[in-house]
């Protein structure tokens, strides 16, 4: 929890792992079809692929569309900054060279099935979140912390239904 009493210009990180009964070429469609993604997401509602892409490639990108209760709605644009199947998947939101925030999924091997790791980075472009600590500065840790453990609780639940998902098609 590198978070705690983070600042947003600090790109407070955090990440959930869980292991998998399953090799990471099994684990792979599960991470990298952004698409099934929302299914996993309370926040997250729908995914596109933008350019005609069909499926995750160095360079590519995609559209979020994403609703929170405290935040509203709004669609966010990614950029695939790593793919290397069956090993890592990452996205920069908004700005590859300067992101809102970087989203990654790392898969290793681990005891004849694989180790997955969801890890995210706050920042350090301006993001949504901004407007709210802009309105309450004296708050800013909050929000932060707030936001992050959101976040973790999120990555948890999707590392663990990557996982249940995965098992159950075996």
């Amino acid at each position: 929890m590198e978070w705690t009493g983070a600042r947003y210009a600090d790109k407070p990180t955090a990440e959930a792992a869980t292991w998998i009964d399953g090799a990471p070429e099994a684990v792979w469609p599960f991470v990298a079809d952004v698409q099934r993604m929302p299914e996993m997401s309370s926040e997250l509602q729908r995914v596109e692929w933008c350019g005609g892409a069909t499926g995750p490639k160095l360079g590519g990108s995609f559209v979020g569309y994403s609703k929170h209760d405290a935040l509203g709605e709004w669609s966010t644009t990614s950029f695939i900054v790593e793919c290397e199947e069956p090993r890592v998947f990452a996205w920069a939101v908004a700005d590859p060279e300067t992101p809102t925030a970087t989203w990654r999924f790392t898969l290793e091997p681990e005891n004849g099935g694989t180790k997955l790791t969801q890890w995210m980075q706050m920042g350090p472009a301006r993001s949504g979140l901004s407007f709210a600590i802009d309105r309450m500065p004296d708050k800013e840790q909050k929000i932060v912390f707030v936001r992050m453990r959101e976040f973790e609780n999120a990555m948890i639940a999707t590392v663990a239904a990557i996982k249940d998902r995965v098992e159950a098609a075996r």
